[in-house]
């Protein structure tokens, strides 16, 4: 069997938006007609630049090629370009050329690809959701510009409407918005809001669910253990990525001070990353991407070297239907598998793009039992929702493009 076509589609995700301003698939295609999908978490360039860079390792590395081979596969596009170091723009395109593959493998041997990783762990993964607004229920936004994100009391209703759901754990990031710029000092303004948000939760949802507590790297370490002192009344499950991702030996330091469990990862690709931040102990909690990570296999690796140290794994979707669709399959196979991310009920546009959706109930994903990755993408709804975005140059913003 060999790998004999390949096809992006850069989806458009109309609002709200949930999950990104855009979705990045691939299709890989055999001469046994047998097709696999992947999907890429990669903001580096703009959206249609990635999609490009995806066919072109494809056309290098992957056409031509046995979709089972995927050590060969990961070996040539990690060394590609002589460079032979974790870089991300190059795991991202790998990572959804990786789970299509592992997609067309499990489609050919009937099995789900789980059944191929080590096995089922667990029949069903405990599952975690953002504050998205309700409608209906919690105004996205009031006259005065309170909402989900800077308002305890809106947010309260809208965890304490999650958990009537099912859900058992929920998140947000109240201190402020990401910065491209070096780590700072967090204001008391932030520090006094986000105590109040997480104070206004817990007394919400009481001990129904964990609270999960994310920043976008923004703080020194000084300035994210002033924030943990004043968050760790409410018992969040874990102070997601305190620091910047470049020096696991300054967010040791953050780990090494507080009695929050501290998580970080979606930001890391490759064993070689995440293995900085297991020597250095600077996370009790690994959050990796499965479209930027490096793909299921490497993930798997990266999931091991946690499991010797006694880290958890809990991994991170602010994507598609695909990379969730992987991440399933890969946590069932982890026995220090921890809580997914799941994008509310996997409703929505991400139901949409799918032929038949995510299993979502009371809290739980259930895993699929079809072959490959246990979904199947309609193109159809790819077609019909192409992304407008930059196509051949970089959109200078204050925000990063996510996907």
């Amino acid at each position: 069997m060999k790998i004999t076509d390949v096809k992006t589609w850069v989806v458009g995700n109309p609002p709200p938006g949930i999950g990104g301003k855009y979705f990045i698939f691939v299709k890989l295609t055999t001469d046994a007609n047998v097709v696999g999908y992947g999907e890429a978490y990669a903001a580096t360039f703009s959206a249609h630049i990635t999609a490009r860079m995806i066919e072109d390792m494809a056309l290098r590395y992957f056409i031509g090629h046995d979709p089972h081979d995927i050590e060969n596969f990961f070996r040539r596009c990690y060394s590609s370009g002589f460079t032979q170091r974790p870089d991300v723009s190059v795991m991202g395109c790998f990572s959804a050329l990786e789970m299509a593959c592992w997609d067309i493998i499990g489609k050919e041997a009937g099995k789900p690809v789980y059944k191929l990783l080590g096995g089922q762990v667990h029949e069903r993964l405990r599952s975690y959701t953002y504050l998205y607004p309700h409608s209906g229920s919690v105004h996205s936004e009031d006259a005065v510009g309170k909402n989900v994100y800077n308002d305890p009391d809106l947010a309260a209703e809208c965890a304490a409407l999650y958990v009537a759901q099912g859900f058992t754990a929920v998140k947000l990031d109240p201190a402020g918005p990401y910065t491209a710029f070096d780590g700072h000092q967090p204001r008391l303004i932030d520090i006094d809001l986000s105590a109040r948000m997480l104070k206004a939760i817990r007394e919400a949802v009481g001990k129904k669910a964990d609270i999960l507590f994310g920043t976008h790297g923004q703080f020194t370490a000084s300035g994210a253990l002033r924030m943990a002192h004043a968050i760790e009344p409410y018992d969040p499950l874990w102070f997601e990525e305190p620091v910047p991702p470049d020096m696991p030996e300054v967010m040791a330091e953050v780990a090494h001070g507080t009695r929050i469990p501290i998580a970080t990862g979606e930001r890391l690709t490759t064993r070689f990353e995440f293995a900085r931040v297991i020597e250095t102990r600077a996370a009790a909690i690994l959050q990796p991407n499965l479209g930027r990570s490096g793909g299921l296999l490497e993930t798997k690796k990266i999931a091991a070297m946690a499991e010797a140290w006694h880290i958890q794994v809990a991994p991170h979707c602010y994507c598609g239907p695909i990379v969730g669709a992987a991440n399933i399959q890969l946590a069932v196979t982890l026995p220090n598998f921890l809580i997914l991310e799941s994008l509310k009920q996997w409703d929505g546009f991400h139901a949409k793009l799918l032929k038949k959706k995510i299993a979502w109930q009371d809290g739980w994903v259930i895993p699929s039992k079809e072959p490959g990755l246990g979904v199947e993408l309609d193109e159809a709804v790819c077609e019909a929702h192409p992304y407008d975005g930059p196509h051949l140059h970089l959109q200078m913003t204050q925000e990063p493009l996510m996907p």
